[in-house]
């Protein structure tokens, strides 16, 4: 391995980032997956997605975060994040397609940077902040 590269594979932000990404993939097959058995799109999708956010809290509060959070506090505020982040997700893409003529793949790229830092900087600071 690329000695560059080891530090960065111990890092929060690797483990966040990996989270997300096993999350997004997780996503992306239940929903494939229930909607090919026969569910319909919405109601499969709303499954996967429940299914996907056990999951992706599950390890960013036990794995990405180390585990020292009180549920009670730190899910209600996980799933605040994640309703604010998929509302500002919403706006960065509207502004970015209608007022910077963006096409579609910038938009997205743009898009997911752009929820992905807001995710980070508030599960670091407000969902699981750090303790002593």
């Amino acid at each position: 391995m690329n000695s560059a590269l080891a530090p960065f594979l111990q890092t929060r932000l690797f483990r966040f980032l990996t989270v997300g990404f096993g999350a997004a993939l997780l996503l992306f097959v239940l929903s494939w997956l229930l909607v090919s058995m026969g569910l319909s799109p919405f109601t499969g999708s709303v499954v996967a997605y429940a299914i996907s956010f056990v999951v992706a809290y599950s390890a960013q509060h036990g794995w990405t975060f180390g585990g020292k959070h009180d549920h009670a506090t730190a899910m209600p505020r996980y799933l605040a994040l994640q309703v604010g982040c998929a509302v500002f997700s919403g706006l960065v893409s509207h502004v970015a397609a209608t007022r910077f003529a963006m096409p579609p793949l910038s938009m997205s790229a743009l898009t997911t940077v752009a929820a992905s830092a807001a995710s980070y900087v508030l599960s670091s600071l407000w969902v699981f902040p750090a303790r002593d």
